[in-house]
């Protein structure tokens, strides 16, 4: 690394990274409590805060886990756990807060026809419906476990949910521990129809009718006590990729060890007995700091079932991305490209008319001799396999790089992987090392007496299901030397090239960091000789050490330095000496926040007249160092008006906005009736209107 990129960012700057993250999903609870979102997108809210929490136990918690005591050293592990306490101190007023919103919600939902009933709310004709579906379709689907010492101690999958039982034999006064897993298969909220009034929705959930029904898995046994419980399991399994196996292999074998790791989570609910509890935690050899006695459910993320109902008085008002501007639906799509580049914004923008167009029809053009694209994440419903299947049918050279190591994914792009090997795609599984996260496409086609290439380049995954709820940009362009960038890239990850070159492309880890230290203290030095500068930014995260430093060195220099980070900043404004002139804001709502922007005056008052990049990179020293990334300026000035035109619109968000406080905290913006609409409306209303109205135009 470059001896000015190990300068360190100022610690009196510096906010703990797993705690800006609970930060982060405060907010997203946040959601669930405002009374101003619709009463299903709140139960949503709730699962999505579940959910976002496994996941920064599984990940987060897991790898400091590992890391912690594989180093032998006593102190390391000392701090660790001093850590997790300093967590689970910050977590426990929102696991609270959880519990009493869902309270709230339930209530809320019964005075909108749909009741999530407790057994005792049932009548006892709609008991006998319940218990009778227990006996046809649930109860063939349960496997009770001894959990005594005389039994081998049962297999307990990550993330699933089981009742404990204590038993006793009546003759001989036995005492047994058993444990029924609660099917993550079947629906956790099952309709009652007997005794329903029209338009009225009754539902019960599906541990509950476990616990009630458990007396018939265990005929002339007395049950002592029950306990729900729920296991978290480490997923930060570290690949040695200096092994002679391939990637793939190494992956394959990845995936199967994830089952078996080490608990680093244990959930129980109300009341769990001590015998139990005390059993289950010395067995995953868990601290007490790891184990959660909850106040009501343990697993929200089965709400998203609830979330979905059809009651559109409920939800948010529906959304149909409209037609992308600057492609046109009866003119083929390189024509549009080849008129001027194409700025496209998700899901305000169609993702079909768009991006899946793009590979669609040059899998069908006569003049596309060649397709490459790299896939970080793909749906099980994806249309790009079968363009690029159907591609290679039609006699184009295509290479796809399927990242096998994208986590969580892993099965369904090996899945993938092979479906396009069989169709005759060339199949690239990443660089060892390296995970390959970029967003990009190329398209190469004979015009004329030579050849032309087109490129995407993209701020979100080529993921159907999440470009209608994740908002991204992508950039098309046939910019002769942006897409030799491209080009060059794609022969680096699929061939081999010691010091690739590139003239406007931005590629991590290979010029990404120096290029952006460079940017930030072009502005910092501009400042200082009293010309125009200043930095815009829009990113998931803040982490990069040698990042916040330049921008603390950038913020001395005078430069008004805005930060628009959806998830977890490490760098705290308003430090006197470093961030003064630093501010932080976070939008949260009904779409997900995920494209990264880049702004830089370059000494320009107009800000059309300055540098926007955009890419798959954030600001953390992961994506700078460990991942394959690139970043690509826009040039055309229509193009860069629209993201500024978004950029200024979240800095006058009021709605959807939070400001970072100087103690790491966060404020959540507030409005009146005498604020500008877009104020009042916020980033996703206003973009949503303005979208149709510019196609109307």
């Amino acid at each position: 690394m470059d001896a000015k990129l190990r300068v360190r960012m100022p610690k009196e700057a510096w906010f703990d990274r797993d705690l800006s993250w609970l930060e982060f999903n405060r907010r997203v609870l946040a959601e669930a409590i405002d009374e101003r979102v619709p009463l299903l997108e709140r139960i949503k809210f709730l699962a999505i805060f579940t959910s976002n929490l496994d996941e920064f136990f599984m990940k987060r918690v897991g790898a400091m886990r590992t890391r912690a005591y594989a180093s032998g050293n006593l102190a390391v592990v000392e701090e660790f756990n001093a850590h997790i306490h300093r967590l689970r101190d910050a977590l426990q007023p929102l696991l609270l807060r959880r519990a009493e919103c869902f309270a709230e919600l339930r209530q809320r939902l019964a005075r909108h026809g749909v009741k999530l009933a407790a057994w005792g709310e049932l009548s006892p004709v709609q008991c006998r419906e319940a218990s009778e579906y227990f006996e046809r379709h649930v109860s063939p689907a349960l496997t009770p476990l001894s959990l005594n010492p005389s039994h081998p101690f049962p297999f307990m999958s990550n993330l699933s949910t089981s009742w404990g039982f204590v038993l006793k034999e009546a003759e001989t006064g036995e005492r047994l521990l058993v444990r029924v897993k609660v099917p993550s298969q079947l629906p956790q909220w099952l309709p009652v129809r007997t005794g329903v009034e029209p338009g009225q929705r009754y539902f019960i959930s599906l541990q509950e009718l476990v616990r009630v029904n458990a007396a018939s898995l265990f005929p002339g046994v007395e049950i002592e006590a029950t306990t729900l419980f729920r296991v978290s399991r480490n997923a930060d399994i570290a690949i040695e990729e200096d092994s002679d196996n391939s990637i793939k292999e190494m992956v394959e074998e990845q995936v199967r060890q994830r089952r078996f790791q080490p608990v680093v989570r244990l959930e129980f609910g109300v009341g769990p007995s001590s015998e139990i509890r005390d059993s289950l935690a010395a067995r995953f050899d868990l601290r007490e700091s790891d184990v959660y006695e909850l106040p009501d459910m343990l697993d929200y993320s089965g709400l998203f079932e609830i979330a979905s109902l059809p009651i559109s008085e409920l939800r948010d008002p529906p959304w149909s991305p409209q037609p992308p501007f600057g492609i046109e639906a009866d003119t083929d799509i390189f024509s549009s490209i080849r008129a001027g580049d194409v700025l496209v914004h998700h899901p305000y923008e169609s993702f079909d008319a768009s991006v899946e167009r793009f590979i669609r029809d040059a899998a069908d053009d006569p003049g596309t001799t060649t397709i490459k694209m790299t896939v970080y994440r793909l749906g099980d419903d994806t249309p790009f396999v079968r363009s690029l299947m159907k591609a290679a049918e039609n006699g184009k050279q295509v290479a796809c790089l399927v990242e096998l190591k994208a986590r969580f994914d892993e099965e369904r792009n090996l899945h993938w992987a092979e479906e396009l090997q069989k169709a005759g795609d060339h199949v690239i599984y990443g660089l060892r090392g390296l995970k390959t996260h970029t967003k990009l496409a190329l398209v190469v086609r004979k015009e004329g007496d030579g050849l032309r290439s087109y490129a995407h380049i993209g701020t979100g995954n080529y993921h159907v299901k999440t470009a209608r709820m994740y908002t991204d940009f992508g950039l098309f362009t046939c910019d002769p030397v942006l897409t030799r960038d491209v080009g060059t890239l794609f022969h680096h990850l699929t061939g081999y090239s010691r010091s690739p070159r590139f003239e406007k492309l931005l590629v991590a880890p290979l010029n990404m960091r120096t290029r952006f230290v460079d940017l930030i203290a072009r502005e910092a030095a501009n400042a200082r000789a009293g010309r125009p500068a200043r930095i815009v930014v829009k990113v998931n995260q803040l982490e990069d050490g040698p990042i916040c430093a330049a921008l603390c060195d950038a913020s001395n220099a005078g430069v008004p330095i805005d930060l628009i980070v959806r998830g977890f900043c490490c760098l705290r404004p308003g430090i006197a000496g470093l961030t003064e002139n630093l501010r932080v804001r976070s939008i949260v709502g009904r779409f997900l926040e995920h494209g990264r922007v880049f702004h830089f005056a370059n000494g320009s008052e107009d800000p059309l007249a300055g540098d926007f990049l955009l890419g798959s990179a954030d600001w953390m020293d992961r994506n700078l160092s460990r991942r394959v990334e690139a970043v690509a300026p826009v040039e055309n000035r229509h193009l860069k008006e629209r993201l500024w035109e978004v950029m200024q619109l979240q800095l006058a968000d009021q709605r959807n906005a939070w400001i970072m406080q100087a103690d790491g905290s966060y404020a959540q913006c507030t409005t009146n009736s005498r604020a500008p609409r877009i104020a009042r409306e916020g980033t996703h209303v206003t973009l949503m209107k303005r979208t149709k109205q510019r196609i109307r135009r």
